[in-house]
C-alpha cells in the first residue's frame, strides 16, 4: 500500500511538472524570442542535465551507425519540429488550449500503430479517437470557444506537435532502442538536436544572448527545460517500476494541470465550449490508452 502510494505521488509530481511546463512556454516567447533560439538553449540545459544523470549512472553514450540513427529521429520528431511549431503557436493562442492540444498525443499514437502494425483494432479506442475529433471541433467550432476568431487557424498547427510525438513514439517502439536506455536516447538525441539547431539558430539570426539580465522569459525557459528533463527521467522510472499503462494516467494530469497552472499565472479563462472539449479528451485519453491486458 505504501509502495502504491509512493508510485501515485510519483504520478501527481509529474504531471503537476510538466502541466507547469505549458505556461512556462507561454511566458518564454513574451518578449519576442523566435523558436530557434528557445530551442537550442532548451536542449542545452536538457543536456547539461541529462549528461550528469548519465554520469552518476555509469553509463556511456553509444555512437555506431543505429544508435545515430535513433538519436536523429528523436531529435527531429521529439524536439526540433514539434517545438518550432510549439513555440510559433504559443504566441497566439491560451496555455490551457495548448495543454488541451496536447493530449491529443495518445490519439494520434493508436492510429499511427495500426498503420505500423505493432497494435491492434479496438472498437473502443475508435470511440476514443472520435472523442478527440469532438473535442477538437468544440474549440474550433463555435464562435465563442476561443477569445479571439482569428485564433482557430492556429488550432490545426497547434496539432502537429501531438502528431510528431505520436510518429516519434511509435517508431522508436517499432525500430527498437538499439541496445540502450531511454536516458541514453535521450541524452544522445538532445546532443543531436544541439548540432542540428546552432546552425539553423545563426542562419536565422535568433540567437539569444545569454550575458542579458535575465527577467520573466528567461527564467521561463529554463524552469521548463528543467522540468522537461527532471519529468522525463521520471517517466522512464516510473514506466519501469509500474508498467507503461500505469505511467500513461499521467496524460490526463499533465492537461488538467497545465489548464489549472495557465490559470493561476496567466489570469486565463474559458468558455464552456473549452472546458467540454478538456472533458472530451479526458474521456478521448481513457478509452485509447493501452489496455493492462495488452
Amino acid at each position: 500500500m505504501k509502495t502504491r502510494a509512493s508510485l501515485i505521488a510519483a504520478l501527481f509530481a509529474m504531471g503537476i511538472g510538466w502541466g507547469l511546463s505549458v505556461p512556462l512556454t507561454k511566458i518564454a516567447v513574451s518578449t519576442g524570442y523566435k523558436p530557434f533560439g528557445l530551442i537550442f538553449w532548451q536542449l542545452m540545459i536538457v543536456a547539461v542535465l541529462l549528461a550528469g544523470i548519465n554520469r552518476v549512472r555509469g553509463k556511456s553514450l553509444p555512437m555506431g551507425r543505429p544508435q545515430l540513427e535513433i538519436y536523429l529521429l528523436v531529435a527531429l520528431l521529439g524536439t526540433i519540429l514539434p517545438d518550432a511549431v510549439a513555440f510559433m503557436v504559443a504566441v497566439h493562442l491560451p496555455a490551457g488550449v495548448m495543454a488541451i492540444v496536447l493530449s491529443t498525443v495518445p490519439m494520434i499514437t493508436f492510429p499511427v500503430a495500426l498503420m505500423l502494425g505493432i497494435d491492434r483494432f479496438s472498437w473502443l479506442r475508435i470511440g476514443g479517437l472520435m472523442c478527440g475529433m469532438i473535442g477538437i471541433l468544440l474549440l474550433v467550432g463555435p464562435e465563442a470557444s476561443l477569445p479571439e476568431r482569428a485564433m482557430v487557424a492556429f488550432i490545426p498547427l497547434a496539432l502537429f506537435a501531438p502528431l510528431c510525438y505520436g510518429t516519434e513514439g511509435n517508431l522508436v517502439a517499432y525500430l527498437g532502442l538499439r541496445g540502450m536506455d531511454a536516458v541514453q536516447v535521450l541524452l544522445g538525441a538532445t546532443l543531436m538536436g544541439l548540432v542540428i539547431a546552432l546552425p539553423m539558430t545563426l542562419a536565422t539570426g535568433q540567437w539569444i544572448d545569454p550575458l542579458v539580465p535575465w527577467g520573466r522569459a528567461e527564467w521561463a525557459l529554463i524552469g521548463s527545460s528543467v522540468i522537461h528533463g527532471v519529468v522525463y527521467t521520471a517517466y522512464v522510472w516510473l514506466v519501469g517500476r509500474a508498467g507503461s499503462v500505469f505511467a500513461a494516467q499521467v496524460s490526463y494530469l499533465v492537461t488538467g494541470f497545465g489548464v489549472i497552472w495557465s490559470i493561476l499565472l496567466l489570469g486565463e479563462s474559458y468558455s464552456a465550449y473549452i472546458w467540454a472539449a478538456l472533458l472530451m479528451m479526458f474521456a478521448g485519453i481513457f478509452l485509447v490508452q493501452p489496455r493492462a491486458q495488452e
